[in-house]
């Protein structure tokens, strides 16, 4: 799983999974482009501690992945500095929960954009030079929610099941390249936004944190137990390793069970 002389960019990896699956890439030798809003100076030193070890570096670049404009400024920052990308894990993503009749138009096209549409224009733009170098990775962080439905998320679940299609076709289309195209699926996972869901619901109906976690958990995952960024980060570096090679459009569920209901 040796990374060394590789170079990925992670959307969304400021925080939660994109951060943990950067620090694992690192790990390996990865150089690491970050990308995401908020404070990118204490994700930078986390990832560079990550792959001390191999003198790995990072970049980063806070394209808002809703607009075209800001995408193309990022594909074009990454060649500048790296000269191109070789692993591309496009991780951004934003939530909102309504029910379709009082769904805001707004949160519907900037999910829309972030979640879904920023896959095609990074896709677009950095698999040339990939297919070109002959090797690459592309790794689309989806969620169990491209494979199955859940109420009061059409947005989400529409963009997430475009994202597992999308993938499906350009693995298709990189068949016979050095590219492979996947996506990886996750069910709960603990960061800050779920944390913010398990605080809601025992504030909703007066239990503790723990009762909270588990009452979010058994609704949906058999395995009571939430993934970790890390683990998530172990799958992708498998995917990036040669045993991966021939890996291609598979939507690899990590969700405790969930979608084996």
């Amino acid at each position: 799983m040796d990374l060394i002389g590789k170079t990925a960019l992670v959307t969304g990896s400021t925080s939660g999974i994109g951060l943990g699956i950067a620090q694992v890439l690192a790990a390996r030798g990865a150089h690491i482009l970050v990308n995401g809003f908020g404070d990118s100076q204490a994700p930078r030193q986390l990832i560079e501690q990550a792959g001390a070890a191999h003198g790995i570096r990072t970049a980063y670049h806070g394209a808002d992945l809703s607009q075209v404009t800001e995408i193309e400024a990022l594909a074009a920052y990454a060649e500048k500095e790296f000269g191109r990308i070789d692993i591309l894990v496009n991780n951004a993503g934003i939530q909102h929960t309504a029910p379709v009749e009082a769904f805001p138009v707004e949160k519907w096209d900037a999910i829309i954009a972030i979640n879904l549409s920023s896959v095609f224009h990074t896709t677009r733009l950095l698999l040339p030079a990939m297919k070109q170098a002959g090797w690459g990775r592309i790794i689309n962080i989806a969620s169990v929610h491209g494979l199955v439905g859940s109420a009061e998320k059409c947005a989400y679940v529409a963009a997430k099941h475009g994202v597992v299609g999308f993938t499906k076709v350009v693995a298709l289309e990189t068949a016979t390249t050095g590219v492979t195209v996947n996506a990886i699926c996750p069910g709960w996972v603990l960061t800050p936004l779920v944390q913010k869901q398990i605080d809601a619901l025992a504030e909703k109906h007066g239990i503790s944190e723990d009762a909270a976690r588990d009452m979010l958990l058994g609704e949906k995952e058999p395995s009571r137990t939430f993934t970790t960024p890390q683990e998530l980060g172990e799958l992708a570096a498998f995917l990036c390793s040669p045993a991966g090679n021939n890996v291609r459009g598979v939507a690899w569920n990590m969700d405790g069970g969930w979608a084996a209901q």
